[in-house]
């Protein structure tokens, strides 16, 4: 089942709005409209459109999606390469001129980039705070010197929190960060997945093990922005 690329063709195909359905055993339904899979650079929230800002070199765009990102800088000249598990997604993208490749990040091998874009929190597909230093590394394999990932997460912290200010700790996981969701679209629905919010104090402690700098570029609310560049 492919609920994202469904999803995507139908929007491309008949653009009529619909809704996809994020669901988790720790908190409320989240509902992704799908039509802000095809939003434009104004539409974007900040932390986006500074990470777009920030981009350099030969860029690989992790998690491509509709690929809107990979569009904005490929009409700025850059060179991208737009990866995503989705099949759907994938074949949109090559629709719309993009280089794309349906592969898992964790089976790329032999390609360099100088930027790797790890937005819409593309760092979740750690799975786990455990697994994030093996995602990291990967990353930083696939870097030039100088390169850089930027990313975007969320400390997710406050889902925890009940109405006398203490936190609820979810003892089935070994970091509260750690979900296991299943994604809908109509009648498509995937398998659980692992995925990952993780706060920027284990973001940047994991990446000082790897000896990469991590930077906080901004920071709004539960929601930030890191750039992590190799020495």
């Amino acid at each position: 089942m492919d609920p994202i690329g469904k999803a995507i063709l139908d929007f491309a195909k008949f653009k009529k709005p619909q809704d996809i359905y994020v669901d988790s055993p720790f908190c409320d339904t989240d509902i992704i409209p799908v039509e802000v899979l095809f939003r434009t650079y104004e539409e974007m929230p900040e932390i986006e459109k500074k990470a777009l800002q920030l981009c350099k070199g030969n860029i690989l765009d992790v998690g491509a999606g509709a690929g809107v990102h990979s569009s904005f800088l490929k009409n700025k000249g850059f060179f991208v390469d737009s990866i995503d598990t989705s099949e759907g997604a994938v074949d949109y993208m090559k629709s719309v001129g993009l280089n794309a490749k349906k592969i898992d990040f964790f089976d790329l091998q032999n390609e360099k980039y100088d930027t790797i874009l790890m937005l819409m929190n593309g760092l979740g597909i750690s799975g786990t705070l455990s697994h994030l230093e093996f995602t990291l590394n990967h990353a930083k394999n696939l870097l030039n010197e100088n390169g850089q990932i930027i990313c975007d997460s969320s400390d997710v912290h406050y889902l925890y929190e009940e109405e006398d200010g203490s936190y609820w700790e979810n003892l089935n996981n070994n970091y509260y960060g750690d979900f296991q969701f299943t994604m809908t679209y109509k009648k498509e629905k995937s398998s659980p997945f692992s995925w990952l919010y993780v706060d920027f104090s284990n973001l940047f402690k994991t990446a000082k093990k790897l000896n990469l700098n991590c930077n906080l570029i901004i920071e709004n609310d539960n929601h930030y922005l890191a750039v992590i560049e190799k020495k």
